[in-house]
């Protein structure tokens, strides 16, 4: 249960400050036209949650705080069916927890409006369509959880992972900001379209779909190709940090 409660607080430390930032700074062009300013401030808003959340509660779970991520764990075989499971549970949660806290502060104020949500066509700042949302949301979660699984692995770069981890998430969403809004994460985009409604809840499938079969690409190339084998053919190298088997 403390990794479940890990996973929670985790989640909802990155909607929250997260989806916050893109609706205090009005998205992508920003209230005041702030532009790619805009852009980077949202970026570093959601990295640093995740740097946050990776000392505040890696220890515990491994700050997966994305059931992408905990799909790669579970198909690189540091982690049962059921602690998958669980863990996507307490994400889901954390993130309902944070975007319920978001919509307390936009009913609160007389001029934030919006939930952070993700979306293509007339919901993209550059008009992205359905395919180009398909493709970029698997490119940059593929690269996302690579990175995840690639720092995670040795003990020589473990310690640094929630900074490279939180580098990675800013730098696929200063790309993905514009284009979709950046999910790569399906619990970040589930609780602000359900919290949004309209095109933004039928567009939700996208950002579910999109960042699981990003994150299962990344743990098949990773564990096919990167993983170091002893002349046994045991992994040497392939155990990851982000492993809940681990705690």
């Amino acid at each position: 249960m403390k990794k479940y409660l890990a996973e929670f607080i985790g989640t909802f430390i990155l909607v929250f400050l997260g989806t916050g930032a893109a609706v205090v700074l009005g998205g992508y062009t920003g209230g005041t036209d702030t532009g790619f300013l805009g852009v980077l401030a949202i970026a570093f808003a959601f990295g640093l949650s995740i740097v946050a959340g990776a000392y505040a509660i890696g220890h515990i779970s491994g700050c997966h705080v994305n059931p992408a991520v905990s799909l790669a764990v579970l198909i690189s075989g540091n982690m049962t069916a059921k602690e998958f499971g669980g863990y996507v549970v307490a994400q889901i949660l954390g993130a309902f927890a944070g975007s319920s806290i978001l919509a307390f502060v936009v009913a609160s104020s007389t001029s934030l409006e919006g939930f952070g949500a993700n979306g293509y066509g007339e919901l993209s700042a550059v008009g992205l369509n359905l395919t180009g949302a398909l493709v970029i949301e698997v490119i940059l979660t593929f690269i996302f959880v690579l990175a995840i699984l690639g720092v995670t692995t040795s003990k020589a770069t473990s310690h640094m992972g929630g900074i490279v981890i939180g580098l990675t998430l800013t730098l696929v969403h200063i790309i993905g900001i514009p284009l979709t809004g950046t999910s790569v994460n399906p619990a970040r985009s589930l609780a602000p379209a359900i919290f949004a409604g309209g095109d933004a809840l039928a567009q939700l499938w996208v950002f579910i779909v999109a960042p699981l079969v990003g994150a299962a690409l990344a743990a098949f190339v990773f564990k096919s190709f990167f993983v170091v084998k002893d002349e046994t053919g045991i992994e040497i190298a392939g155990e990851s940090d982000m492993s809940a088997t681990r705690k």
